[in-house]
């Protein structure tokens, strides 16, 4: 995870920190390593090793800031569908990936967490990732929480099953399901929701990606392709959100007064 933030980037993180009001958690989907490769002539497998680069400096980045979870869709249901060749390519990346950060990870006190349908993965990732997630379950800096196998229709089917069978096991009564019991049963379980949520790659969609837990995030669009999204484009995002006024559907001047109480 070593990178080396400019000076440039270091003095803006910050100013950003000294007007206050950074997001406690960003969510980002990564798009745009396929069509980076395309451009560049190269395989698809190409763009997401590059890729790999930018979360190392988003990363950093967001630790410089204090953000507390950075969550990141690394690996969609959906992928799954790809050509066997580069799934198989980024299962191995994703091996190597945790293999090469995990200690970093550790010594810059970051846990690593993760959501989706893990047991999906090849037995090689898992064991990697459940030794990623031990050896750093204990540090308290920033959680970095990677969608692996991940989809939010698939995240709230299986809190419905759940939910359903606590109600016919006379553990929750149908009148006690409220927004409160439905966020209790997806992964993202204690945690905050989402204040940011960023997409690379100009794509307006949200790809199926925490549907439940965004219904009041900020979104951002990068127009940029993932491997190109660095330091100054996170702080970019930032700084936008930031001008941005939350009102979670009351007026400004609700705001306001409760602010003054």
């Amino acid at each position: 995870m070593a990178v080396r933030l400019s000076e440039a980037d270091k003095k803006q993180i910050e100013e950003l920190k000294a007007k206050g009001n950074i997001p406690k958690h960003i969510a980002i989907i990564m798009d745009g390593n396929g069509r980076w490769a395309k451009k560049k002539n190269l395989p698809r497998v190409a763009g997401h090793k590059k890729g790999v680069e930018s979360v190392r400096e988003t990363v950093e980045a967001c630790v410089g800031l204090g953000v507390k979870i950075l969550t990141l869709y690394t690996f969609s249901t959906e992928n799954w569908k790809r050509p066997k060749d580069e799934v198989s390519t980024l299962m191995r990346l994703m091996v190597k990936s945790l293999k090469n950060e995990t200690d970093e990870l550790h010594t810059n006190n970051i846990k690593l967490t993760s959501i989706g349908d893990v047991k999906s993965l090849p037995e090689i990732v898992q064991r990697g990732l459940e030794a990623a997630k031990l050896k750093t379950a204990h540090n308290s800096k920033m959680i970095l929480n990677l969608a692996l196998s991940y989809s939010g229709r698939w995240e709230l089917v299986e809190a419905v099953k759940t939910i359903s069978t606590e109600v016919k096991n006379d553990k929750i009564k149908p009148e006690e399901i409220d927004e409160e019991i439905i966020s209790c049963h997806l992964s993202t379980s204690g945690m905050p929701e989402p204040d940011l949520l960023i997409r690379s790659g100009g794509e307006f969609r949200i790809s199926n990606f925490l549907l439940w837990q965004i219904a009041y995030s900020e979104i951002y669009i990068s127009g940029l392709l993932w491997p190109d999204f660095k330091c100054k484009h996170l702080l970019e995002a930032v700084k936008d959100y930031q001008k941005r006024e939350r009102r979670f559907g009351q007026v400004s001047e609700q705001l306001l007064t409760n602010f003054k109480k």
